[in-house]
This record gives structure tokens, sequence and C-alpha cells, in this order.
């Protein structure tokens, strides 16, 4: 029996050495990484290969990796039959999303995410911060004890038990110290270069969206639920409105993966490098979820089809 399925996209952070090298589609795969490295100025093939851990955390180099490696998996399971009745992506996994369901050309959404990873870091240097996760904690608790912090915001909610803070290593060092004291079973530094998410973003967010602004969106063929507003839509002016708000609001990925199983979704397929999404849904009552990189393009298709 047919499973009732979504495609869901990772975003930075889930980054690794050797991603590109299990990919599907080498020739696109080969001619969308020199695009790549021509608008990034960045040997992308180095850095995804055998780079400093340093350099494959640079948000300039991760953002265009993870893009192009979530969009060759999804690509790849459409081409194999795939259906999805949705599709969503976390945080830069979103431009994927988009991609897949047609809102915009692949190469359309690289152009966006090689200017938006600039804009970003560049805003990182400007104002140092970085992301922590709090494990144990729900989203509630931890956001009553941050409230009074100045500099802290919280910025995904990933689901029961992990919430993410962003904001100034200050602001951040004491929202440990609360956070531990207050019963935390472990707050956890994130492999990102800057407080994304967060209203520090605001000045990479306001040059972004001119570019957004000028950008041609189509109307989606598979509805896409977004982090800023998880409500499914296919209405371009929507999306794009809603992409407008992404790098300053938090990600709702909690509410995604309830949106998705109020659609009659029960199996999230990740497509992208590793199984964070993976993990988030195994706290979600009724929804199952199996990474396409983990178990290989057969194995989806048994599962979902």
């Amino acid at each position: 029996m047919a499973r009732t399925s979504a495609l869901v996209f990772p975003g930075q952070g889930s980054q690794r050495h050797g991603m590109l090298e299990v990919l599907p589609d080498r020739e696109a795969v080969e001619r969308l990484l020199d695009a790549a490295e021509a608008l990034s100025d960045l040997d992308l093939r180095h850095i995804a290969h055998s780079g400093t851990p340093e350099q494959l955390s640079d948000t300039r180099a991760a953002q265009p990796l993870l893009y192009l490696a979530d969009w060759a998996w999804g690509a790849a399971l459409l081409d194999a039959g795939v259906a999805p009745v949705a599709v969503a992506g976390h945080s830069l996994g979103e431009f994927a999303a988009l991609a897949t369901a047609g809102v915009f050309s692949v190469e359309a959404g690289l152009e966006l995410v090689v200017e938006r990873s600039r804009l970003m870091a560049e805003r990182a240097l400007a104002t140092p911060g970085g992301m922590v996760a709090v494990l144990g904690m729900d989203r509630e608790t931890v956001t009553d004890l941050v409230e009074g912090i100045s500099g802290v915001w919280v910025a995904n909610d990933n689901g029961p038990g992990q919430v993410v803070l962003s904001g100034s290593h200050e602001g951040l060092e004491t929202a440990h110290r609360l956070l531990a004291e207050a019963g935390a079973r472990k707050v956890v530094p994130l492999s990102v270069a800057g407080p994304f998410h967060s209203a520090l973003m605001g000045p990479a967010a306001d040059s972004f969206n001119m570019l957004l602004d000028a950008a041609s969106f189509a109307d989606a063929v598979i509805p896409v639920i977004q982090n800023a507003d998880p409500q499914p839509s296919i209405d371009a002016a929507a999306i794009k409105e809603r992409l407008k708000a992404q790098i300053t609001s938090p990600v709702r990925w909690a509410e995604t993966m309830r949106a998705l199983r109020d659609m009659g979704i029960d199996m999230l397929v990740e497509c992208g490098p590793g199984a964070v999404l993976k993990g988030l849904a195994r706290r979600v009552e009724g929804l199952e979820a199996i990474s396409v990189e983990e178990r290989g393009i057969d194995a989806v298709l048994e599962e979902v089809l």
C-alpha cells in the first residue's frame, strides 16, 4: 500500500565531508557546482571533499553545497516516480523545497542562495553571535527563561524537547547558565557561524528582500509549508512574502511537522545529507520518516510506493 509522503529538506548544520560524492545525476550536479563556484568564488568541490571543518561550516560554502545536495536528492525521487503531497525545508532547506515545487528553477534558486549566504556571512562578521540547541525542555519553558535576556531569541522550535536559541555570545552564555540551573538536559553549540533567525540578521534580511522583490516566482506545483508561517500554500505571492520573513523569523519546524500530518501525510522523506529531520519526526505521533541518503533511492521507493 502506498504511503502518503512529503519531501523534507535539511538546513545548515547538516553539511559533512563527502556529501557530494553520493549524489545521483552527476551531470547535473557537476554543472550546478560549476555555477556555484563561479557565483561564490569558492572552491566548493575541495571544501566538500577535504576542506577544514571551519571551511565546511562557513556560511558562504555550507549553504550552496547543502542546497545542491538537497535538490539533487529531491529531483532524483521525483524522477523515480515519488509524488509527494507537500514539501518543506528547514531554514536553508526551504530553498530546495521551493525549487522542487517549481516556484523557481534550480539555477535561480542557486543564485538566491549564494547571495543569501554572502549577506548572512557579512552580517555575522559585523555582529558576532551563534546558536545553541536546548535539549530536554519545551518551547514555552525555554521562552519564559530567556525572555529577559538581552540579545537572545528563540530561533527554532524543532520538536518536543529540542529548542534552538540564537543571539550574541554574551547573551547565549547567560542563557546557558540559566537553562542549566533550571534543569535543561543539555545545551549544545551548533555548527553555524552567526546568530541566524534572530533580529540581529535584520540588515541581511533587508538586502536579501530587495533581491526577492525582483525575483520571478511561479505558483507551486506541490503545496509548500514554510518556516515563517507553516500553512500549506501554492500561491507565488504568499510564498515570496513568507520567504522574506525567514532570515529573522523562527523556524517553526514542530508546527511544520504537525501541519504535514494534518494533511494526511504519514511518511517524511528526508532529501539531503544525514538524517536530522528523520530524528525530529520520531517525536511526532503519527509520523514516520526515512532518509534517502542513509537508505538509498530503492529503499525509499519500496517504502513509499
